[in-house]
């Protein structure tokens, strides 16, 4: 079955991450500095009644928080295809392809693993956050239901990034490719800076940014509550675009491999 064909690869895939010391803890480094220095260096900001209404609370750490989960998660994800990029260049890809496996597991398989390591990241920066002072409004539940969302944003990003690497054969290439795309799908988001304090045009990309889409609902049920009504858009646009991007990276990997 693809499923339990995916599962062994995800599985070989979640080995390597957390068989590698230096990632891991890099992984724990980068949020602590992110939420550590800037979360309290921009704290003074919300000093000023006009920016904590525009944030919608007091802690620039708390409204910050989400965005840290997705942009860790947004530059996880990319490593999905750099494996691909890897497999194929130590021959290993060869002989996945030639195992008596489905070889749509194969971009299937390092996808969700990719979702597992996001959620993992996820919940070490919720960890760092909660130990800094940031508190979830909806609890423990709210937390968990920000992890979800993190796994399917991870869905997209390496499913994208699979998408390239399917034929992209350098591993500098696609690297400097996918960052031409991460950079500016991170900074002209609300991940950092609310939309309402943006110029109007920057404001209008990031409405209809991803990254947007899913920092919403995780900045939804930190800082305000559960509410249905303003989150139920983005969450149709992550589901659909999870979906569409298994589809994609599936669909240019088959492509790819019977050329």
């Amino acid at each position: 079955m693809i499923i339990v064909d995916a599962a062994y690869v995800a599985w070989r895939e979640l080995l390597k991450f957390f068989r590698a010391k230096t990632r891991l803890l890099v992984t724990v480094i980068q949020p602590l500095i992110w939420l550590g220095l800037m979360g309290n260096m921009m704290q003074g900001f919300t000093q000023n009644p006009f920016v904590a209404k525009l944030l919608g609370t007091e802690s620039y750490l708390a409204f910050m928080t989400p965005g840290i989960i997705l942009m860790t998660v947004l530059f996880g994800g990319v490593f999905a295809g750099m494996s691909i990029v890897w497999d194929r260049r130590i021959g290993y890809l060869e002989k996945l392809l030639a195992a008596p496996i489905s070889r749509a597991a194969i971009p299937l398989g390092k996808m969700l693993a990719a979702a597992v390591q996001g959620g993992f990241q996820g919940l070490l920066i919720l960890l760092i956050a909660t130990g800094l002072g940031v508190r979830f409004a909806t609890g423990f539940s709210g937390a968990l239901f920000a992890l979800v969302v993190a796994m399917a944003f991870s869905l997209i990003l390496s499913g994208f990034s699979l998408t390239l690497a399917s034929r992209i054969k350098s591993q500098e290439t696609l690297m400097a490719v996918v960052n031409f795309f991460t950079m500016p799908l991170m900074f002209t988001s609300n991940a950092l800076f609310p939309r309402e304090a943006m110029p109007k045009w920057l404001a209008t990309i990031a409405q209809v940014n991803p990254v947007t889409h899913a920092v919403t609902p995780i900045r939804q049920v930190l800082l305000f509550g559960w509410n249905w009504s303003s989150m139920w858009v983005s969450l149709l646009v992550i589901g659909g675009l999870a979906l569409g991007m298994m589809f994609l990276a599936g669909r240019s990997f088959l492509r790819a491999t019977v050329e």
